[in-house]
């Protein structure tokens, strides 16, 4: 009785938790961002300029990207802005959830107020793997449609639906439900195949970081693997320990499609080439010649207690390339999934608004609350020198291509003796450090991946 008790109280909490994160960040997703129409806009790799010699310029020499006002500007802005919010709405935005299956070994049923740093962990992985699968040119054909005019709806709805979650759990009674207002999306005709093909596997991919036990990259499996470096739900984890998260959750995935896809985590910001590749020439199955493509994570601080302004240029550097999946990072007590720039700012996706729980598992589930309506810019000088940089290398040329061009960026960015973290040629084990086993039958983290955790667990920013 006294554990029933128990989970009542950690339910009501949650929902108290969720109440509050929505009214904190809500607004926000309601607030314009407006980007300068005289610099470049990089996004994962791709530039977009809103510059034009047209003769329809507003006088203010800004605007924003969620189309209230195209009107203003002429075709030739109007065009490349589209593209841009085209290409960042598409990419797969991964949030809070509320009301999904418990947490194994906790009363938990929401992320709210703990699991941010997890969740853009997801969403820089969603990134590699939509460039493993959809390449990197791919948008999703009805990214438009998720406009502003559903985050607008998201407030009220969230206050209707929490005052009636309070008050059915402290009456006791089941929780109703009050179902989000999607627009229902037309029925697409005449779709080819490659675009059929592109919806399954977008689909598919979203379905891998579903809300349940099963899911291959979800919330419950990456606490599971959190479990052996000492973390439990309910904790705060950093952008090194969620690094080394991912690397396991793809090494355990069963799925087929999956097996074609590895990930590299970085030792003391050193990236070892041969131990790359041996993950690249790494086969389940003897009779493939492919090689598997690598997401390689490399945790790094930008500072001390505040970041270096020094490194800006570098990490420009590092999102106008076309190997980058994003950087996991943040601002102090909060956790964002850094994907673009301009100028001195930086392009994010938040992923701290509390939303309903989708069962993926359904066929033809709404995509829409896996999408950003709208793209959020951050002051470099805001960031938290804690954060983990994400790189997709899909062939070994590819990553021998990368690490010389990231190499040179890192030298003419360095302006200390030492750069930020290096590439060396062989393996870890040349230069006298533990080589990390590829699988490990009883224990998912070798001893020396356990202590590296340890220190970064002491090293991590509150999230909040």
């Amino acid at each position: 009785m006294e554990a029933t008790g128990t989970d009542e109280v950690e339910k009501i909490k949650s929902k108290f938790m969720s109440a509050w994160h929505n009214m904190k960040y809500s607004w926000v997703l309601k607030t314009k961002t407006y980007f300068s129409r005289n610099s470049p806009v990089f996004l994962l790799g791709k530039c977009y300029h809103f510059k034009t010699d047209g003769m329809y310029v507003a006088q203010s020499g800004e605007f924003s990207t969620d189309g209230s006002n195209f009107d203003k500007i002429n075709a030739e802005i109007s065009g490349n802005v589209e593209e841009f919010r085209k290409d960042f709405i598409s990419r797969i935005w991964l949030t809070y959830r509320e009301e999904f299956p418990q947490i194994k070994g906790s009363a938990l049923t929401t992320d709210c107020g703990w699991g941010c740093t997890l969740r853009t962990g997801q969403m820089l992985l969603a990134q590699g793997l939509m460039l493993h699968f959809l390449g990197r040119a791919w948008v999703w054909p009805d990214a438009l449609d998720v406009d502003n005019s559903d985050s607008e709806s998201w407030t009220a709805h969230t206050v209707k639906k929490l005052t009636a979650s309070l008050e059915a759990s402290l009456t006791a009674e089941r929780e109703p439900k009050i179902l989000p207002n999607h627009h229902r999306r037309p029925l697409r005709r005449n779709r080819d195949a490659e675009e059929m093909r592109n919806e399954v596997y977008h689909r598919k991919i979203i379905s891998w970081f579903g809300d349940s036990p099963l899911a291959a990259f979800g919330l419950h499996q990456l606490i599971e693997y959190g479990k052996k470096s000492g973390k439990t739900a309910g904790d705060w984890y950093g952008p090194a320990v969620v690094a080394h998260i991912l690397r396991k959750a793809v090494e355990e995935a069963r799925e087929p499609e999956l097996q074609g896809v590895t990930v590299y985590v970085a030792q003391d910001c050193t990236v070892y080439s041969s131990d790359v590749i041996d993950r690249q020439c790494s086969s389940l199955d003897s009779g493939k010649a492919d090689t598997k493509a690598v997401i390689i994570l490399v945790p790094v601080r930008l500072g001390g207690e505040r970041t270096n302004t020094d490194y800006l240029e570098f990490v420009k550097g590092i999102l106008s390339l076309e190997y980058c999946v994003g950087i996991i990072g943040g601002k102090p007590k909060q956790s964002y999934y850094f994907a673009g720039f301009q100028d001195d700012s930086l392009i994010y996706m938040d992923p701290h608004y509390c939303q309903s729980f989708v069962d993926v598992s359904i066929k033809d589930f709404p995509l829409e609350s896996f999408h950003c309506p709208s793209p959020k810019k951050m002051s470099f000088k805001k960031m938290d020198p804690s954060c983990t940089i994400g790189f997709y290398c899909r062939t070994v040329q590819d990553f021998e291509k990368a690490s010389e061009e990231i190499t040179k960026m890192l030298k003419s960015s360095s302006k200390e003796k030492y750069p930020l973290f290096t590439f060396v040629k062989g393996h870890s084990r040349d230069y006298d450090f533990a080589s990390s086993p590829l699988h490990e039958e009883h224990d998912l983290f070798s001893e020396d991946e356990k202590k590296r955790l340890k220190r970064f667990s002491t090293e991590e920013f509150v999230l909040l």
